[in-house]
């Protein structure tokens, strides 16, 4: 959980420690999700490059879309680092939000379904994404896409609700 903790949001003061809430897993994106964030860079990195031949009187030109190109993958590449997804013992939230931070959360006992929908690359890259259906649908915490190892995050999130005592054991 320390891992990538460099302008990433304080999960901690989100916690109901009164109430002995703790972190039973921090989810941050699989790397496939800073694809695009990616793409805006190389071809901003591709334009700073392409410059010494670029002819001077388009030069300031190219140099302004290079920059803006490079500004706009490093803040969307900031956006989806700070997107965190957090099991709990007792709810799952989401914080995310560079400047203005949002945060939704659900308890366990809202929580009737889990599907885990695992497109092709996603299996074959090791990544899913998860949709919560709920009493009372909460936005911001229905889709939470590019999980990585989504049946290991599925199965932490079914034992949390099965040792919180929500579900009846099968005898």
């Amino acid at each position: 959980m320390a891992h990538g903790r460099f302008l990433a949001p304080d999960i901690g003061r989100h916690l109901l420690r009164e109430e002995d809430e703790v972190v039973v897993d921090e989810v941050t994106h699989h790397w496939v999700a800073y694809l695009p964030a990616s793409a805006y860079g190389l071809v901003g990195l591709v334009l700073v490059l392409w410059l010494p031949v670029v002819d001077a009187d388009l030069g300031g030109i190219v140099l302004l879309i290079a920059l803006a190109l490079l500004l706009v993958g490093a803040w969307k590449g900031l956006g989806v680092h700070v997107d965190r997804f957090v099991i709990t013992n007792m709810r799952v939230f989401r914080v995310k939000g560079v400047l203005a931070q949002s945060l939704a959360t659900m308890p366990l006992t809202r929580i009737l379904d889990i599907t885990v929908q695992k497109p092709l690359l996603g299996r074959l890259l090791g990544y899913g994404h998860f949709v919560f259906e709920s009493a009372a649908q909460a936005q911001g915490l229905r889709d939470i896409t590019f999980v990585g190892h989504p049946d290991e995050r599925d199965l932490t999130i079914q034992r949390v609700v099965q040792r919180s005592g929500l579900r009846r054991r099968l005898t």
